[in-house]
């Protein structure tokens, strides 16, 4: 862990519209356990909340939710709810009163901080017994054993080398990161969806890898993927089923 400044670099402005409209939905059980083990709830802190993927979900469980992102690409494109707080901000400076948060969520989001800065920002922002509970998604398996090749493939060889550096950690599940809070065990949660081809193309196109191989090279390679998988799912409307196992690490202050 480093307490050198990390400045921002937004890895998804250029697919800001595709991530809003693409990434998968987190399962409804795991908001439900993060209300159960919030000391109360009345405010949540979703930090970069991204295009408020977790944000929604969380307004349905707590009072309130202010929901940060030091994206102005990726707040442009988020879900508006009446109990969600929509704020430009970096995870290492939430303008959060001291000890006003129940819980604070991070979201796909951790492996971007400066975390000696963000610890110290969460310990300072959460009340007495509140929780931060940060996770993770590995790489999707997709069914059908020819296509999760190919897509696998592409995740690891095509677009891989245009992975930033900091993806290592998300495929760890945060496991190598210090985290200096009272941690408990959650239980296990992944996410599931069912997905036409061309959503699962849409939700290529919205990896921030993609975006970095597109400006790069001046080409997309979801379509050279597109025309490999198409005669393997036969039907484009053909419905596949896609897992993301979930990592989550969470303690209390």
């Amino acid at each position: 862990m480093t307490s050198e400044h990390k400045p921002f670099s937004d890895h998804f402005a250029p697919v800001s519209g595709a991530y809003a409209d693409f990434r998968p939905t987190y399962p409804p059980a795991l908001f439900d356990w993060l209300a159960e083990v919030a000391p109360t709830r009345d405010l949540v802190w979703d930090c970069a909340c991204g295009s408020g993927q977790a944000s929604v979900d969380l307004a349905e469980r707590f009072g309130r939710v202010v929901a940060t992102d030091a994206s102005a690409d990726q707040l442009a494109a988020a879900r508006s709810h009446d109990k969600v707080d929509y704020r430009q901000a970096p995870a290492e400076a939430s303008s959060l009163a001291d000890q006003s948060v129940d819980l604070i969520t991070v979201a796909q989001a951790l492996h971007w901080f400066d975390l000696l800065r963000f610890y110290a920002e969460a310990r300072r922002v959460l009340k007495p017994g509140g929780v931060l509970a940060v996770w993770t998604y590995g790489v999707q398996t997709v069914e059908d054993a020819a296509v999760n090749a190919h897509v696998q493939h592409f995740y690891r060889d095509v677009v891989g080398p245009y992975w930033p550096p900091e993806r290592a950690l998300v495929e760890t599940g945060y496991r190598t990161l210090d985290f200096p809070f009272a941690e408990f065990t959650p239980p296990a949660f992944a996410m599931t969806a069912q997905w036409p081809l061309s959503r699962l193309l849409g939700y290529f196109r919205s990896w921030s890898a993609t975006g970095r191989y597109i400006k790069a090279c001046g080409e997309d390679p979801v379509v050279g993927l597109a025309g490999t998988l198409a005669p393997l799912w036969s039907d484009p409307d053909v419905e596949r089923r896609v897992t993301w196992p979930l990592s989550l690490r969470v303690g209390r202050n």
